[in-house]
């Protein structure tokens, strides 16, 4: 019970002291020192990271895992130097504190590296939406011109799935003639003109968003396709009922794998916020524990001068 009493009123008299003298208890300049100088090594990884590719994700696809393991080993060592470089420096710069209790000390410089931490994160941000996109924007553009030129190669040559099916309904048998002939002598095939093909897309994509094929148009396409293919109204309502259940099979697929893809992306950003909030955490705790260090180094150094 002495011992206790004894300690704690030698904690308030030497922190009354330093209160008296006027004596800091935060070494702004050795926080934003070592802030610096951790929020440079960490731009200085990270580019090295994506150099190597040991940071980076593809972003053609998706995975459950998301980043990694180069990628999490990668961002772990980041923040592990970074953080305990710029806790180090802090701790080391800050000012001498006199007439201060030992444990005063280790809190105090393990509040410099935390505060080191706090304000190189917030530069590290900083630094990443500026100089980033600075450094990598030639390249960035350079890829975006080759991906527009891309896209508009595809887009030319994209063609509308249901016009696909369409043909598929008003096919003719190899054997059948497509083509008739006019009064005139001139060639014609009135049932693949363009209004027919127009009229049949937009019945086949009512249908499809409402789910099923009404009967009143799977009888109205049944009697076009019986006339275009010349076949008898019986196989064309066959070829009817196959085509519209295979084209609603394809768009029942694309919409589970679009909500597959949002799902897989959900869980992306979730795991990958996970991984930083792991890695922030440590490059904390190692600041903290780096700053006592040098601040200790520096006590020592101190007296021995």
């Amino acid at each position: 019970m002495n011992n206790t009493t004894t300690e704690a009123t030698v904690l308030l008299a030497t922190s009354e002291n330093a209160s008296r003298a006027g004596t800091s208890g935060v070494s702004w300049g050795a926080v934003l020192g070592g802030a610096v100088a951790a929020a440079a090594l960490s731009l200085i990884l990270l580019m090295l990271g994506t150099g190597l590719g040991l940071s980076s994700v593809s972003p053609w696809s998706y995975n459950t895992t998301v980043i990694g393991i180069s990628t999490i080993a990668w961002l772990a060592f980041t923040q592990l130097a970074a953080s305990g470089i710029g806790g180090y420096i802090a701790g080391r710069l800050r000012t001498r504190w006199t007439n201060v209790h030992d444990h005063e000390v280790y809190f105090r410089d393990t509040a410099h590296g935390m505060l080191a931490w706090a304000v190189a994160s917030l530069l590290t941000v900083g630094l990443l939406a500026s100089a980033a996109t600075s450094i990598l924007g030639s390249a960035a553009d350079a890829a975006g011109t080759a991906v527009n030129a891309t896209a508009t190669v595809a887009g030319n040559a994209k063609v509308n799935p249901v016009d696909y099916f369409t043909d598929m309904l008003l096919r003719a048998d190899q054997a059948t003639a497509t083509t008739s002939t006019a009064t005139d002598g001139t060639a014609s095939n009135s049932g693949n003109s363009n209004s027919v093909r127009m009229e049949v897309g937009r019945i086949l994509s009512t249908d499809i968003a409402n789910g099923s094929l009404s009967p009143a148009d799977r009888d109205y396409l049944a009697r076009l396709v019986a006339k275009r293919a010349d076949m008898t109204q019986v196989d064309a309502t066959k070829r009817v009922d196959a085509v519209f259940d295979q084209l609603n099979r394809s768009v029942t697929e694309a919409k589970n794998s679009a909500k597959l893809a949002a799902d897989q992306a959900r869980k992306a950003a979730a795991n990958s916020a996970l991984w930083m909030f792991v890695a922030l955490l440590l490059g904390a705790f190692v600041a903290s524990l780096a700053a006592t260090l040098g601040g200790r180094q520096r006590d020592q150094a101190h007296l021995i001068a």
